[in-house]
């Protein structure tokens, strides 16, 4: 029988478990890839202390899934007061289990939570495979956002060479 619920500080062992298999199957890593120490200890460090729920899923005691909700707190603004804001991520399920609801479950259990604890956006960034259940659940495209990524580019080397940099004295 299928179990969902919010993980504990107590199983910290079955949540890294399932998100370094879930980090090489959405990464096309082989499954003996090695995870940096970085990448495992900022995991776990996340998994005690961050500011997230993560449910697990399982089947007779054998993890079979996971998703976590992150939340933001941001400056508030005139659609969200409570500057609460919350990113859903690392939705998972082993092949086997997969289009049998488990997904559904997980994710419908942290928005319950997450409006619980007054979140008035949530945000996410779909596979192709996964984009199908989140627009079925009623999220929708964005255009408000743009991004900057640490390691797109060289910023300072960017901004020293920009055409259409501003003169500021």
């Amino acid at each position: 029988m299928t179990d969902i619920r919010i993980a504990a500080k107590d199983d910290i062992e079955c949540l890294m478990s399932i998100r370094l298999e879930m980090l090489k199957v959405v990464n096309n890593l082989p499954e003996d890839y090695e995870f940096s120490d970085e990448v495992i200890n900022e995991s776990r460090d996340y998994f005690l202390n961050g500011d997230h729920i993560t449910v697990l899923a399982r089947d007779d005691g054998r993890v079979i899934g996971c998703a976590s909700m992150s939340f933001i707190r941001i400056m508030p603004t005139f659609y969200h007061p409570a500057g609460k804001r919350a990113h859903l991520m690392n939705v998972y399920t082993k092949p086997e289990y997969r289009r049998q609801g488990i997904a559904w479950k997980m994710v419908e259990l942290l928005i319950e939570k997450t409006w619980e604890k007054g979140a008035t956006e949530i945000s996410l960034d779909a596979t192709a495979s996964g984009r199908p259940l989140y627009e079925r659940m009623g999220f929708t495209d964005s255009t408000e956002c743009m991004v900057l990524t640490k390691n797109d580019l060289n910023f300072s080397e960017h901004l020293a060479n920009c055409p259409n940099k501003p003169k500021f004295e």
